[in-house]
């Protein structure tokens, strides 16, 4: 288990130690290096001596004709993004492998790397034009922001707030299913932020209108970035206060309550602050 959430992939504590991460703006830096190619919801990577690499050098700079994009260095060489359509062809041995793949095969590293690529490539191809008078966008330098050509307007890349949240009810806690996820899975009940709302009181609403119970004791336990394609999850605990279960089918195929000698046959992958959540506070009765 991961000892705390900024632990978790995809948050920068994974890869501090080997990543200096550039500005727009900056000169990159010269020389063959590590690329970070986006393939549709996937990252490509290469057999390496111990697992799944990046592409590097000259030839991984041949895949795809979008413009790279300079993100600094990995492990002292040049680290650029770039996204390729789903129509490239890989070179042999090479492979695409999805960020939601069922089995987690990218190294924790390589995830939150790729994560941070597809973050910022989402940001560019988003941003071309203003939202207010329609001109086109340039980048900033020094920072990702964009600033419109035509009013001068500045935009700044959009982090969606989300809440998770774990509801725990004596030794039972309450996971929750949609139906586009993997058969047997079940997780927690999770939605965004709306306007006017603390995090807290969003936890509130989630779980009234995704279950129809009542949740008190709401507590932060932590958070994790989360570029599917700009969250940030801000994950709670709470305890149930009151309510029969009502799923709201909009939102949700199952909800119901389990203990940790019965449990769905899946649950979030352990790349997840869910995971996290469940194993540090469903399992052990930590408050």
């Amino acid at each position: 288990m991961y000892p705390d959430s900024v632990n978790l992939p995809f948050n920068h504590t994974i890869i501090a130690k080997d990543f200096v991460p550039a500005m727009p703006g900056a000169v990159p830096p010269s020389g063959d290096g590590f690329w970070l190619l986006i393939q549709g919801n996937g990252l490509v990577l290469v057999p390496g001596e111990h697992g799944p690499a990046l592409p590097a050098g000259r030839g991984a700079a041949t895949v795809g004709d979008a413009p790279p994009v300079p993100l600094g260095t990995w492990q002292g060489a040049p680290l650029f993004a770039r996204a390729i359509s789903r129509d490239v062809q890989l070179p042999a041995g090479w492979l695409c492998e999805p960020f939601n793949a069922f089995e987690e095969r990218i190294p924790d590293t390589l995830l939150t790397l790729g994560g941070f690529a597809k973050q910022v490539l989402h940001w560019q191809q988003q941003s071309r034009h203003c939202s207010r008078c329609g001109a086109i966008l340039s980048a900033n330098s020094g920072n990702w922001g964009m600033r419109c050509d035509g009013c001068g307007h500045e935009h700044f890349p959009a982090i969606h707030p989300c809440i998770i949240v774990l509801i725990r009810r004596h030794d039972e806690f309450l996971l929750t299913r949609k139906a586009e996820w993997p058969p047997g899975r079940y997780g927690l009940v999770a939605g965004f932020l709306d306007m006017g709302e603390s995090l807290e009181e969003c936890v509130h609403r989630e779980v009234r209108e995704e279950t129809g119970i009542e949740v008190t004791g709401v507590r932060y336990v932590g958070s994790q970035n989360w570029p599917f394609p700009s969250q940030l999850m801000a994950g709670f605990v709470a305890d149930y206060a009151g309510g029969e279960l009502r799923v709201d089918h909009k939102e949700l195929e199952d909800a119901r309550w389990f203990c940790p000698t019965e449990m769905p046959e899946h649950i979030p992958p352990k790349r997840s602050i869910a995971r996290w959540i469940i194993d540090r506070y469903a399992f052990h009765s930590e408050s």
